[in-house]
């Protein structure tokens, strides 16, 4: 669960008029300086996001510009005054979205961003060459402010209002993985070609890799999430409690290796094994065993969402689907292809320590008996899709500890209670039990008006269930979580 964010202002009408101050009049050098004043007060008590920020450092400079302007002498001192505010605008916003194993260029995130493009390139220039003119460099500093305002200042004061930085389009990932599935073909059918395509094979895994940055920064933008947080960094959560837009990124790659033609064959009969393997044909383990210990070892929670996804393709069809829908026939060697992958990850993918297998197997198991519940019937006579999960499950959980709970879903449905029959029995317990009910609830008003210690009396039959505590009781109120010793 994400904590909730510390923020300077104690409304946002403060911010509100922070923003009036900068971007009313931009010739009102009076309010941009007590524009400056708060934020410098709100610096000295907490931390400012990089927005207000970098607001405040290009507010320091353009103020210092106005009040030196035709001395000559200062023209350096400006130009790198300017300079630096704008490198670290850009440095701020980039840096923390700089995400993955593999380093992306600051024009590819900028560009997601809707940062302007010349932006990042007068950066480079101010860093690395010549430095641009004081024309120049004030013109990126309205332009940059501007960038704030539409950006920062406007979707924070009204939420409604979406970001001007709009997502860029992500790149289809199938055919990213086709390119992968053509190379390592080529090199499973002829060993000799390994040392040949093996630049190209380490080139498109790192293709991937830059997707899934690529994905989780379109999902901060869509977000409105771009670096604004204190500090300029994104949250850096454990495994299972991490970013959740990493994590939306790596569901997106799991569902596009489920797709027909990936993981699973396009062609039924590249589908078969023997039936005494519980894994996936040979040839698809070999094809895509690199990628995904690849994957497995630079995002520890991959193997998890992996598997869930298997999980949702083969349960959740089944019950979300209509009734219609349920009697046309299945893809059963789809399914049953799904699930051996299911196990091959289980038990193949590397982990750091055999007890960390075996945890993420019956939290596995726990997964697909919670998405079944009582929605799919395990009975071997059911559904395909039924079948399928029931092998699954009956290979997962032999020789563990979780044997005795599978078999107690095989079990019989319970007797549905709501179509017997009432008998007369059965109306006289209820009135038998009524009574001590309101016998017990009368026997408490009249000790509650004897001043007679109940400590001392016999404790009366009381009805099963709840019961009402009066005041004859050594029963006080307290607060939840507060232990008054007796």
């Amino acid at each position: 669960m994400r904590l909730p964010r510390r923020v300077p202002w104690t409304a946002l009408t403060e911010l509100d008029q922070l923003c009036s101050w900068i971007y009313t009049d931009e010739n009102d050098l009076d309010a941009k300086r007590l524009a400056v004043d708060r934020l410098s007060a709100w610096k000295a008590t907490t931390t400012l996001s990089h927005a207000l920020e970098s607001a405040l450092s290009l507010l320091v400079v353009t103020l210092h510009d106005h009040s030196h302007q035709g001395q000559l002498s200062s023209s350096l001192a400006l130009r790198q005054s300017y300079a630096t505010a704008i490198i670290r605008l850009v440095n701020g916003l980039v840096d923390p979205l700089q995400l993955g194993a593999y380093a992306r260029s600051i024009a590819s995130i900028a560009n997601q961003l809707g940062l302007p493009p010349w932006l990042v390139e007068l950066r480079h220039a101010a860093t690395h060459e010549e430095m641009p003119s004081l024309e120049v460099l004030r013109e990126a500093t309205r332009q940059s402010m501007l960038w704030i305002l539409h950006n920062y200042f406007l979707p924070t004061i009204n939420p409604s209002v979406r970001s001007q930085s709009q997502p860029v389009p992500l790149r289809p990932l199938a055919p990213i993985l086709r390119h992968y599935k053509s190379l390592l073909k080529a090199v499973t059918r002829d060993t000799s070609l390994r040392t040949q395509y093996k630049p190209q094979i380490s080139t498109v895994l790192k293709d991937i890799e830059r997707w899934i940055a690529e994905a989780t920064v379109s999902a901060n933008v869509s977000d409105g999430n771009i670096g604004w947080n204190s500090g300029g960094s994104i949250d850096n959560a454990p495994e299972r409690d991490q970013d959740p837009k990493e994590r939306w990124a790596l569901e997106v790659l799991c569902d596009g290796l489920l797709e027909k033609g990936m993981l699973v064959p396009l062609s039924k009969k590249k589908r078969t094994v023997p039936e005494d393997s519980t894994f996936p044909p040979s040839f698809s383990v070999l094809l895509w065993t690199p990628l995904l210990q690849h994957l497995q070892m630079l995002h520890v929670d991959f193997c998890f969402f992996l598997c869930d996804s298997i999980v949702t393709s083969l349960c959740g069809s089944h019950i979300m689907s209509t009734p219609t829908e349920q009697d046309k026939p299945s893809d059963s060697s789809y399914d049953i292809c799904l699930a051996r992958w299911l196990i091959w990850c289980i038990t193949t993918l590397e982990t750091d320590s055999p007890h960390d297998s075996e945890s993420r197997r019956e939290d596995i198991i726990i997964h697909v008996m919670q998405i079944l519940g009582r929605n799919v019937p395990l009975r071997q006579d059911s559904l395909p899709v039924s079948k399928t999960v029931f092998t699954l499950l009956a290979s997962l959980c032999k020789n563990t500890a979780m044997e005795q709970a599978f078999q107690l879903l095989l079990l019989p449905p319970k007797t549905d209670f709501s179509t017997q029959s009432w008998e007369p029995s059965d109306l006289a317990v209820m009135n038998q039990r009524l009574a001590a009910m309101l016998n017990t609830q009368n026997t408490n008003l009249s000790n509650s008006s004897s001043s007679v210690a109940t400590s001392t009396h016999q404790p009366i039959l009381r009805a099963l269930g709840w019961e009402s505590l009066g005041d004859t009781l050594d029963w006080k109120p307290c607060p939840i979580g507060v232990y008054i010793g007796g």
